[in-house]
Parts: C-alpha cells; sequence; structure tokens
C-alpha cells in the first residue's frame, strides 16, 4: 500500500529516543524541508495583532499598512505603524495599496503574463491555480498552499511550512501532476510561484503559465474566495495549538468542502462531483 506525503509526516515522532527528524524522514523518503513540526513563534502581544490584522485582511484585501493601523488600534489601542507593517511583511502581506500578494517576485525570476482575461473556463483541468496563505495558532503560525481547478472549485491539494520558501509549493505541485495536468497554470507574482525549479516543472509538461497582474487582488478570485471560506468556517473556530492538529482539522475541512458542500455557483454541486463528473474520459 503507497503511503502519501501528509501520511508519512504522522509518521514522524519529535523527540524519538534514537532517531532525529532528518533521520526519520531519511528512513520515510520524506524530504525534510517538506516536514514542520514546529509553527513559527512570535511574541505573544505581536500574535494578537497578526491574528487581528489577519481577520481584517480577509475581508478588506486591499488594505494598506497606514488604514489597516487604524483599524487595528480600535481592538488593540497602543500598535503602532511601524509594528504593523513590520507584521504584514513577515505574514507575506503586501503593505502597499493596492497589491495584495504573499510574496515579490525574485529580480532574477521571469513573470508571464496574465492569461485568463476574458477566456471561457467550461472544463475540469483547463485551469488550476495555486496561492498561499497566513494561518495562526495559538502560540504561532503556519503558511498554507493550495492548488485549486479553477472550473470546478477543487483543491487539488494543499501543503503546510513555517516558512515562506519554496520547497512547500514544490511539494504540493509535485503531487497535483500526479493526479492531472491543466492546460494553464495561475498563481500571483510571488517569488515562490517564479522560481525556476517551479515554473521549469510546468513548462517541461507544457503547461502554459499565466501570473495575475500586479496590483490586481482578484485575478485569482476562486482561491482568493475560498481562503475567506476556510479561514471563517474553520480556523478562526479552532484556536490550534499543535501542526500535527491543524494539518488534521485541514485535511477533514478540505474532504469536506471538496466532497460533502454543495456550491451554489456549481448548480448545488460539489466541487469533487463536478471535477470529476466532467472529467474526460480515457480510452483504454
Amino acid at each position: 500500500m503507497l503511503i502519501d506525503v501528509a501520511e508519512k509526516r504522522l509518521l514522524v515522532e519529535p523527540g524519538h529516543p534514537e532517531l532525529s527528524i532528518r533521520q526519520q524522514c531519511e528512513l520515510l523518503g520524506l524530504n525534510r524541508s517538506s516536514y514542520y513540526y514546529e509553527p513559527t513563534s512570535e511574541s505573544e502581544e505581536n500574535l494578537a495583532v497578526m491574528r487581528e490584522i489577519d481577520r481584517l485582511y480577509t475581508q478588506h484585501p486591499f488594505l494598506g499598512y497606514r488604514v489597516m493601523t487604524a483599524m487595528v488600534r480600535r481592538a488593540i489601542p497602543d500598535v503602532n505603524k511601524k509594528r504593523v507593517q513590520r507584521l504584514m511583511r513577515k505574514m507575506g502581506l503586501r503593505a502597499i495599496y493596492p497589491q495584495k500578494k504573499t510574496s515579490q517576485p525574485h529580480p532574477q525570476h521571469r513573470v508571464y503574463p496574465y492569461l485568463l482575461r476574458d477566456l471561457i473556463i467550461d472544463r475540469p483541468n483547463q485551469v488550476w491555480c495555486a496561492d498561499i496563505t497566513y494561518v495562526p495558532m495559538r502560540r504561532g503560525f503556519m503558511y498554507l498552499v493550495a492548488i485549486m481547478d479553477w472550473h470546478s472549485r477543487y483543491i487539488l491539494t494543499w501543503e503546510l511550512s513555517n516558512s515562506l520558501d519554496r520547497f512547500f509549493c514544490l511539494t504540493a505541485l509535485d503531487q497535483a501532476l500526479t493526479q492531472a495536468r491543466p492546460e494553464i497554470f495561475n498563481t500571483d507574482q510571488g517569488a515562490q510561484f517564479t522560481a525556476n525549479d517551479f515554473t521549469g516543472r510546468l513548462l517541461a509538461q507544457d503547461i502554459r503559465i499565466s501570473m495575475d497582474g500586479r496590483g490586481r487582488a482578484f485575478d485569482n478570485i476562486f482561491i482568493e474566495r475560498f481562503w475567506r471560506t476556510l479561514k471563517y468556517q474553520h480556523i478562526y473556530l479552532h484556536d490550534y495549538e499543535t501542526v500535527v492538529a491543524l494539518w488534521q482539522g485541514l485535511r477533514q475541512y478540505i474532504q469536506m468542502y471538496n466532497e460533502e458542500r454543495p456550491h451554489q455557483a456549481l448548480k448545488y454541486q460539489t466541487p469533487a462531483e463536478v471535477y470529476y463528473g466532467q472529467m474526460p474520459v480515457l480510452s483504454p
């Protein structure tokens, strides 16, 4: 029986008396960079500010740090602009209106044009999209990447990380490409997605690359809506203390989202029903 990356993570035992995390990952064939069991930490005071920033930004994605500071002060009066600006950068939120980006492009990475404007998207695997979001926890935070089929809103894969490096994005992409291959892959211009090893994987399979225009927060609108739904219906209701608990909660929620919850925009079908029900039948 094959064991996927997510299941392998659960087999790793922090504090094992004989084997380090690195050794356990090697024995399981698990990339060390894809296994993180500690959330990124901050002071209790800063975590409270970051939770409020995340809640406000999820509602109002165009807030720059000045307006954000004024709104955060309604709940936390003594916060200042420099602190809000620094924390927004750490969370991966652009502080300059109107651009909303989880990260900035690397100056040596190629940026591709946006291909979805006026495009009729009417079938699964025509367009996939990916994005990263900040996930608050009781004593820290993580970053979450997800890959979605645009037509069906089906979440193909997702990964957690305690840093904004590109490796967890590559892991999610590799897992998704074992299932199917899109015609177009759309992302923002973050360094994780403009990296040569990320775009190279797409080009090697003749997948066209599309990237959001700078300052256009809604070029990737469907996954932005998913983040809002995920946070208000799950993340904010569960004060997760450990990454394992967070991972298990996300797995349950995303399975429900994909397979149980009908969407009005999908004529009250689930994403899984639309994605798999409209997939072309391959000849034997």
